[in-house]
């Protein structure tokens, strides 16, 4: 066996060093549903560490729609949807989800990172075509932008200025997509969506949005960033996610019926990977009708987001340009980053830790995202932990300059 490849793995000892260190954060074992309060080593700790913005991943309604879908499916399709995977609900969903984020045509992924590889590999194929992303884009947009034959040019986050720079320096000819998280992930801030269709306009270039953590979140009724900005018709893809708001597992995207036809044949991370297992769509068919049908969850999520980053930004914190529910509390430190959430997590606070190579060591932070479900005492008690964490560990609330 070549010794090549164990002596390039012996070198990664990053996990390593913080287990030692008594620090490590990931894959901590939840033993209870994702909701507000989980079991963790048979504690309680305050979950504000999910994605589950609207709170609905141990809902009734959906539970029970998973359990028949599978009573009468079976739990996995066996195939892909190109062969023997489609199953009428898969088409059933399609449909709710082009008519809800204002398309013509959807199509199901069995995630959302699968989405994006598709996407952009199939779509923008060609060396003398262009993707434009911004350079805070989730990884799956990235890694799908590796995955095409096109250029790949990025531009400083949400800098509209550079964007124009880098349009203006790009041939006429040629395909160019501009490719933006309508929410982004890490940071909490939107897109500048109104001056890109702008700038997208003037240069003859597509919009794709991930909208991966905005749909429940902005947009009417949650449709979306488009939808919020009411520019669902200048963005021609829309994609999102399942494992969010939808309080499953999976992805689409959403455009005109020809370019969904297209990536139905082309999209190899479609073509090629199983389908989502019935449970998984019942649970997304159930949650869209209950988030159209429940707006005040929506404005509970909201009303809990305000609650939560005036109490923040009241205690000192630097949360950045945050307009989201998800509320980035800045430690700019790597080892205090870690330091910080093992001391909620022995608190009963569960926050995630982003350090780099994910940001850079002086951006590193703890992300802190609300659920609609979250009480204000539940909010006020994490605050409270989390304000004598940083005081404990040392860490500086004020923004210094860099």
């Amino acid at each position: 066996m070549g010794k090549k490849l164990h002596d390039r793995i012996a070198l990664f000892k990053d996990a390593e060093m913080a287990r030692e260190r008594g620090v490590y954060p990931f894959f901590r074992p939840i033993e209870s549903a994702q909701d507000t309060e989980v079991i963790i080593d048979g504690k309680r700790v305050l979950m504000f560490g999910s994605n589950s913005y609207l709170g609905l991943t141990n809902h009734p309604k959906i539970k029970e729609a998973s359990k028949k879908a599978i009573d009468k499916y079976g739990t996995g399709c066996a195939g892909s949807r190109f062969l023997n995977g489609t199953l009428d609900i898969h088409i059933e969903l399609e449909n709710r989800l082009a008519e809800y984020v204002g398309k013509e045509a959807s199509v199901l992924f069995s995630t959302g990172f699968q989405v994006n590889l598709g996407v952009l590999s199939s779509i923008v194929a060609s060396r003398s075509d262009y993707l434009i992303l911004d350079e805070y884009d989730h990884a799956s947009l990235i890694d799908g932008s590796r995955l095409s034959f096109s250029r790949v040019i990025k531009y400083a986050h949400n800098d509209m200025e550079d964007l124009r720079r880098k349009l203006t320096i790009l041939p006429e000819e040629g395909v160019k997509l501009i490719v933006v998280d309508g929410i982004f992930s890490m940071e909490g801030d939107i897109v500048k969506l109104p001056e890109i269709v702008q700038l997208a306009e003037e240069f003859g270039a597509n919009i794709m949005v991930d909208d991966a953590h905005s749909l429940g979140v902005i947009g009417h009724k949650g449709a979306g960033t488009a939808s919020h900005f009411s520019l669902t018709d200048d963005v021609d893809l829309i994609m999102g996610t399942f494992s969010k708001s939808l309080a499953s597992l999976g992805g689409f995207i959403a455009a005109d019926y020809a370019t969904i036809d297209y990536l139905k044949h082309r999209a190899r991370s479609l073509m090629f990977s199983a389908s989502m297992p019935p449970g998984s769509v019942a649970s997304v068919l159930a949650a869209l009708d209950i988030i159209i049908s429940e707006p005040e969850r929506m404005q509970k999520l909201w009303d809990n987001t305000n609650y939560a980053k005036k109490l923040l930004l009241d205690e000192g914190f630097d949360l950045g340009p945050t307009e989201s529910p998800i509320l980035p509390i800045y430690v700019r430190d790597n080892e205090k980053t870690f330091i910080v959430t093992k001391y909620l997590q022995d608190a009963g606070v569960f926050v995630n830790p982003v350090v780099s190579p994910a940001v850079p060591s002086d951006s590193s932070l703890l992300r802190f995202s609300l659920m609609a479900t979250h009480t204000f005492d539940q909010i006020d008690e994490a605050i409270d932990k989390i304000s004598k964490a940083f005081k404990t560990v040392g860490v500086s609330m004020v923004k210094e300059d860099i």
